[in-house]
């Protein structure tokens, strides 16, 4: 007879790790027993030692669809007899390990009991079990035990205590079980709060409000999403003079695959993605020939971000409709998703006229994740909902508790301990109080989940980025990192690079060593240090951040850089004379006019040479639009050269004007941009690391992607803003 007890890491809370455990421990003749902790799993078995081995064998190969073990830690022990094999309740310890499972869309069981007639939770709204259903949006700290969320005040129905206690039920520690006898209450309300209907008269209510051409909000899994018919232009442009969002695309939600299908061209990864558990938002192209949804949806680009239904109220409701609907985060633009009724009545009385709400408290807010297919690759473009928190083992010599604060755009956060990397759920631009305010209650949460407080807080070196502020506050050493580097140490992270690559970090800002914008960037590097190799021809921002949104100012300024030509007349004409005349002064003067030589900004260049878009109303618009434009039968490319580390580009100009088509400019300037990688990347026999948000451009990555053998760039992690934190901690590790 042996004895060894067993401590397991990662995944192991909240997705029948534990029933799994003792049903191997049944299967293999041992005894013993298993528990959480706020560490993990811990259990104690004894055996034969066949029996133990097979027990082992079988928990490598045959884990829960969400488990995942980090660290599996196991030492002999005196055989202490046990009788049975039984699960023990959780056991507190002072160490908090144990990682919170991100919120996971409905299983396939649950489907199908949803949909059961004799099933007892058939239509049940809230349906759920130990491989699917809420978890980050209703946890307050580990171990994942009901009374640590927001089903705490539920008191569970015989029959649903009766699964939740018998671990060969599929729902055995299903923390959010319930059924319509003892689970929460959804509500129907008019925004002045009139409750109109509850339970499943108000799904079928909603329905019927979305079919009339209502707008309406409904509380999801992290928050409150917008919503209205897909085919309803009248209400879609409603919803965006409204919303001031005047041609931002809106995502839509389908009921299956098929629905989908009869509007989209997919490929099969691009389906798999979009039936994974995780029921991303995925961008693919509008099939033309057959799409009869509304034009004002993603107006100006070939593309849609589609997503399935995945709680079972939203199952419910798009049942009842038979149609899209645009379900885009509940808040006014720029702010965080809100998650309370009382949110929807403050802020978005005027744009809502109805709301459906239910008596469980969402505690931690998640928007929906973003992503799209190169080939059979995901770029991801939003880590959040269904796949962060994000945790993965780091082994390092490191004791400190470290807190990388990423970057001032599509915040994310990441900590660092006991050799473990947690990933936040995205955050938000923190250009507002409500943003900045999530931010700082999002890192509370995560100092809750584990007692944590961080020994050391890493930054970007911009010095007005409201995390750089915030760590200068908090009387703790700072490491501050550069954000195009953190970019690409973010991409070797996530693919082990532990090597000198070619980082190639593109995107519309960021704070350069020189005090200058920089988002144009080659380096040599690795995870200590960087070598700016080149970089694109800078220009002036005239009046700064007024040029990000009113784009003709950066035209104008490229083509005062140039000796004059008639043909440049175009973009002067495009301004009033006073405007002009102060903004020629300013150039001449330097006056408010930073250096920048970020890429991004070049499509919003090139965006004004087309003449389709002088002014952008979100970020990345002019990207998408020039993307839209390209034509892969056209091959020529405009003269970019490299000279002593510099990409120029503003001698191209004229040529541009003078090509006027839309279509041949954006595909010669993609092709040009494609071509420079290409050019750069021969000068070293090196990975290539390819990161910044201008790389969620799929044309550029998927030629580099045919071109380079090897190119790596985030399939996991945020590839834009959202991945910097955790390229922050990479260098930050990398010392010890």
């Amino acid at each position: 007879m042996t004895h060894l007890s067993y401590r397991f890491e990662g995944i192991v809370q909240g997705v029948g790790f534990r029933p799994f455990i003792y049903m191997l421990a049944l299967k293999h003749n041992l005894t013993g027993f298993v528990l959480n902790d706020s560490m993990g799993v811990e259990a104690s078995i004894e055996g034969e030692i066949l029996d133990i081995e097979a027990f082992e064998q079988d928990i490598l190969t045959k884990l829960p669809p969400l488990a995942r073990i980090d660290k599996m830690a196991k030492s002999v022990k005196v055989c202490e007899y046990f009788e049975s094999f039984s699960i023990h309740e959780s056991l507190h310890v002072s160490a908090k390990y144990s990682f919170v499972s991100p919120d996971f869309a409905m299983c396939a069981d649950c489907l199908n009991e949803l949909r059961d007639p004799q099933n007892r939770r058939h239509n049940y709204f809230f349906i759920n079990c130990t491989n699917c259903g809420p978890r980050y949006s209703i946890i307050k700290t580990v171990p994942y035990d009901r009374s640590n969320t927001s089903m705490k005040n539920f008191v569970m129905c015989e029959e649903c205590e009766k699964e939740y206690t018998n671990p060969q039920n599929r729902r055995y520690h299903a923390q959010p079980i319930s059924c319509e006898k003892c689970g929460p209450t959804l509500s129907l309300y008019h925004i002045d709060g009139k409750k109109i209907a509850t339970n499943y008269e108000a799904i079928k209510r909603l329905a019927m409000l979305i079919k009339t051409g209502h707008i309406v909000a409904m509380k999801g899994m992290g928050g409150f999403h917008l919503m209205c018919d897909a085919k309803n232009s009248d209400t879609i442009a409603l919803l965006r003079e409204k919303k001031h969002r005047p041609t931002k695309p809106f995502a839509l939600m389908f009921a299956s695959i098929a629905q989908i299908a009869q509007v989209c061209q997919m490929s099969e990864a691009e389906k798999a993605k979009i039936c994974s558990q995780e029921r991303p938002i995925v961008l693919v192209k509008k099939d033309m020939q057959n799409y009869d949804l509304s034009e004002l949806i993603a107006p100006n680009i070939d593309r849609l971000g589609v997503f399935l239904a995945y709680t079972p109220l939203h199952v419910l409701l798009l049942e009842y409709l038979q149609n899209p609907i645009i379900a885009t985060s509940a808040n006014h633009t720029g702010e965080p998703i809100i998650t309370q009724a009382k949110g929807i009545q403050e802020k978005l009385t005027g744009i809502v006229e109805y709301f459906l709400d239910y008596n469980r408290e969402i505690l931690n807010a998640s928007d929906d994740s973003v992503l799209q297919m190169i080939g059979e690759k995901t770029l991801m473009m939003r880590s959040s909902r269904g796949i962060t928190p994000l945790s993965m083992h780091y082994p390092n010599a490191c004791t400190q508790k470290v807190l990388a604060l990423g970057a001032h755009q599509k915040n994310a956060i990441a900590l660092y301990m006991n050799e473990q990397i947690i990933l936040s759920p995205y955050i938000g631009d923190l250009d507002n109080i409500a943003t900045v305010d999530f931010f700082e209650k999002t890192l509370q949460t995560f100092k809750s989940f584990y007692d944590f407080e961080p020994d050391i807080i890493i930054c970007d070196k911009h010095p007005l980025y409201e995390t750089t502020k915030w760590a200068k506050k908090q009387n703790k050493p700072i490491v501050q990192v550069q954000h195009h580097y953190s970019h690409i140490l973010s991409g070797m992270l996530e693919h082990n690079l532990d090597e000198k690559v070619l980082g190639i970090a593109w995107d519309g800002t960021g704070y350069g060593d020189d005090g200058t914008i920089w988002g144009g960037e080659f380096f040599l590097c690795d995870r200590v240090s960087y070598e700016r190799v080149a970089r694109f021809e800078s220009f002036a921002l005239l009046g700064g951040e007024a040029s990000i949104k009113d784009i003709k100012r950066i035209a104008l300024s490229v083509i005062l850089d140039l000796a004059y030509e008639p043909i440049f007349e175009q973009i002067f004409k495009r301004f009033e004379q006073k405007e002009l005349a102060l903004l020629r002064q300013m150039h001449q003067k330097k006056i408010n006019s930073p250096q920048c030589n970020a890429v991004g900004r070049l499509f919003d260049l090139v965006s004004v040479i087309c003449g389709v878009c002088d002014k952008v109303s979100y970020d990345g618009e002019s990207g998408l639009i020039l993307e839209n434009l390209y034509d892969v039968r056209i091959t020529q490319s405009y003269d970019f050269y490299l000279q002593e580390g510099i990409i120029y580009y503003k001698h191209t100009v004229k040529e541009m004007f003078k090509d006027a088509e839309p279509s041949l400019i954006a595909s010669k300037f993609i092709n040009a941009l494609i071509n420079c990688c290409l050019h750069v990347s021969t000068k070293y026999d090196l990975a290539i690391v390819l990161s910044g948000g201008v790389f969620q451009n799929r044309t550029i990555v998927t030629a580099l992607e045919i071109k380079l053998k090897r190119l790596y760039f985030q399939n996991r992690f945020a590839i834009n803003d959202g991945g910097i934190a955790l390229g922050q901690l990479t260098h930050f590790l990398a010392k010890f």
